[in-house]
Order: C-alpha cells, then structure tokens, then sequence
C-alpha cells in the first residue's frame, strides 16, 4: 500500500512540476505579449498627440489667416464701392442732357456779351 501512496505521490508530484511549468511558460508569453502591445500603443498614444499637437497648431495658422484674409477681403470690398461710386456715372435722361447744354451754351453766350462788352484792350 506504501508503494501505491508513494506511486501516486510520485505521479501527483510530476504532473503538478509539469503544470507549473507549463503555468509558468504560458505567463512569460503572456508578459511578453503585453509588454510588446504596451510599447507599441503607448508609441500610438505618443503619435497621437504629436498629430493632434501638430493640427491644431495648423487650425490655429489656419483661423488666424482665415481672420487676415477677411479682413483684406472686406477692405477690398471697401474700396471697390467707393471706387464704383466715383467711376460708375449713371446715365443722364435726354432732358438732363439737353439742359445742360442750354445751361452751358447759355453760360457762354453770357461770357462772350461781357468780352464783347470790355472790347480790345
């Protein structure tokens, strides 16, 4: 009976020696296996915020250009009414016309009455 106990101890004690190290196999890999997928999110996380770093630095440029552009765009505009205003004469009636012309030619009938008048000096 003490043989069979020792039998049984003997092959308790192997397959527990095997167990532990096939635990203790299946624990290094799982170690392994996380440090590499630790590293390499953290290196994501880390590129992550460079690009994040990196575009919202961009959007900044990019508003305070956006600010610049109109800001020149409306100071354009500005100009362009004021100019339209100055260049763009709007047509004159037939009457208008014509009575500036009576005026006009009137204005020089006047002139000539008064040189007439002074006679050559």
């Amino acid at each position: 009976m003490l043989e069979v106990i020792l039998s049984d101890f003997q092959r308790l004690e192997s397959e527990t020696t095997m167990s532990e190290a096939q635990a203790e196999k299946e624990y290094d890999q799982f170690m392994g296996d996380s440090a590499v997928d630790k590293a390499t999110k953290t290196k994501e996380i880390d590129h992550k915020n460079t690009k994040k770093e990196n575009e919202a630095n961009a959007l900044s440029q990019a508003k305070e250009d956006l600010e610049a552009n109109q800001k020149q765009l409306d100071a354009a505009l500005k100009s362009y009414e004021e100019l339209k205003e100055a260049c763009i004469v709007e047509p004159m009636s037939y009457e208008e016309r014509v009575a500036r012309r009576n005026q006009e030619i009137d204005s020089l009938k006047e002139a000539l009455n008064i040189l007439e008048q002074q006679g050559p000096q």
